[in-house]
């Protein structure tokens, strides 16, 4: 074992600490743990408190500690310099280190803005190394590295490339260095013969860290590395992180395709053809809480898509997609509201009757989800055309028991709540169609609507059919507002309250008119 020389200058005093490193038969550093660069960074202690003296340190044979006043002091904060001592040894690395004394008194305390803030880290075996390759950290440090030329020259461009742009180099320095720990960790690595097999013990974030350093340093072994590592476990949060940084390998001669085909398809088409077979296998489904869950969850990730600027592009064939959903459980519900509407289907057993009325609630239900996600992708308006237009399903409603319909006028007040809403903008005569056809089989059921289904909320659904009526022509309003006057005065709360309308209506017309005869503006009374 090796050891970490830290050495941390406080208010005017050398402080050295030793902590154990692995290290390789060669005589290398394998990968150091980061508790040295995490031990570094604890706060000094305030001016203001008073401080013994520091005992002086046990004299070594092999590490000797560095006076305060063979340091150079920095002139900011942020920016690392190289100590005297430091200095002279990447220039001569057979030098030994300047005998130091400390001083056993306190020196008068100096500014705080004065005093040096670096922590300088040895890594290595001077005696069995040839090159010193120091790095200047952001944040303090000063990081030496003895290391073997031939080893980081085969293993790295970066290296082989400077290097042989002057011969006999000793010591190579890297300034402003982002991630020193990573940056010392990377270097290790070139002495590891079973990478992969050190890759597995770090975090996805980590390696993401070695992958940018090793993409500077050009080294290709451990690119690969890094690769193979991101393409075989799985990532927890940092899927964005990880897909941003494999692109910027893009060009670099790494084989990145199979951490993108996590993500990506070959086939042009699959997106479109998935989501079709997704929706399909929804509105298929019998089984009530997977139906119920999946149904959910692809509302929730439409939603997301919808929100992304690229989903522009695709919404067309969404639409589309969705859109043919809806014609055929359409022409289902019309098959099945034909046959509940024959004679003989009232004398049919039980259990022959029930699977059509299980059927029908299903159409329903799919076809209320359906409009669902057309409303959420503002592309419902064709919707409303479509549900205005089913005159012969109409018809047949009331022809049949309210048990078997009342599923169908759910539809209808949710288009109405959606109009109310602004939700969606269908034109005069489609609002006016939809009222015609299907407000009078609503309040048909309302009653029913109310006691017997859970899902249903009455006062949502009577302010979006007032405002929609109010959407019409004054004499529209006028018609469908009186004939909703005398079903209210004949069932009372079987029918939806439509109070509000009315009274806006009322005072369109009589009591605060707009436009008078003459065509002039009448002013507010």
């Amino acid at each position: 074992m090796g050891d970490i020389r830290l050495t941390r200058v406080e208010q005017g005093q050398t402080k050295i600490k030793s902590v154990p490193i692995a290290v390789t038969p060669e005589g290398f550093w394998c990968c150091p743990s980061p508790v040295g660069f995490q031990k570094s960074h604890k706060p000094q202690n305030p001016l203001n408190k008073p401080r013994p003296s520091s005992p002086p340190p046990k004299t070594s044979s092999q590490k000797k500690p560095i006076s305060v006043s063979e340091r150079k002091a920095v002139s900011a904060p942020s920016r690392v310099v190289v100590s005297v001592s430091d200095a002279q040894q990447c220039n001569d690395p057979e030098r030994p280190p300047p005998s130091t004394s400390v001083p056993t008194q306190r020196a008068p305390r100096p500014k705080i803005e004065s005093l040096p803030k670096k922590v300088a880290i040895e890594f290595g075996e001077p005696g069995t190394c040839d090159m010193k390759v120091v790095l200047l950290g952001k944040q303090g440090f000063c990081v030496k590295l003895s290391v073997h030329r031939d080893v980081v020259t085969e293993k790295s461009s970066f290296f082989a490339h400077k290097l042989s742009e002057q011969s006999g180099l000793s010591c190579l320095q890297i300034d402003d260095c982002e991630d020193v720990e990573i940056y010392v960790e990377t270097v290790g690595l070139m002495y590891c013969k079973e990478m992969k097999h050190r890759l597995m013990k770090q975090s996805v974030p980590r390696i993401l860290r070695i992958l940018k350093v090793a993409e500077f340093l050009s080294f290709s072994s451990c690119i690969q590395s890094c690769l193979e590592y991101l393409e075989a476990v799985p990532w927890n949060g940092e899927e964005e992180k990880v897909i941003s940084t494999v692109l910027r390998l893009q060009g670099e001669g790494v084989g990145i395709n199979p951490v993108l085909k996590r993500v990506s398809a070959d086939t042009s088409n699959a997106p479109k053809d998935t989501l079709s077979h997704i929706i399909e296998l929804v509105l298929k489904s019998n089984e009530e809480r997977g139906r119920r869950e999946m149904k959910s969850i692809v509302l929730k990730l439409l939603k997301e898509h919808n929100s992304l600027p690229s989903s522009a592009d695709s919404a067309n064939i969404c639409n589309d997609t969705i859109y043919k959903s809806c014609r055929s459980c359409l022409d289902s519900l019309l098959s099945l509201f034909n046959h509940a509407a024959e004679p003989d289907f009232a004398d049919m057993p039980s259990d022959k009757r029930e699977p059509v009325v299980k059927h029908i609630a299903l159409e329903a239900d799919n076809l209320s989800w359906l409009l669902e996600i057309l409303i959420d992708k503002q592309a419902a308006d064709d919707f409303g055309l479509m549900w205005a237009n089913q005159l012969e399903l109409a018809a047949l409603h009331g022809k049949l028991p309210i048990v078997f319909r009342y599923h169908v006028s759910c539809i209808s007040g949710r288009l109405y709540v959606g109009i109310g809403r602004g939700e969606l903008l269908p034109s005069k005569n489609t609002r006016q169609l939809l009222l015609q056809t299907w407000l009078q089989p609503l309040i048909n059921d309302y009653n029913w609507l109310q006691h017997g289904c859970r899902s249903f909320d009455g006062k949502l659904v009577e302010e979006g059919i007032g405002r929609t009526i109010l959407t019409l022509p004054l004499e529209d309003q006028q018609s469908i507002l009186l004939s909703w006057v005398g079903s209210f005065l004949k069932t009372g709360d079987g029918c939806p309250n439509l109070q509000r309308a009315f009274e806006v209506w009322w005072r369109r017309t009589f009591i605060r008119p707009y436009v008078d005869g003459q065509g002039n503006a009448m002013p507010d009374s």
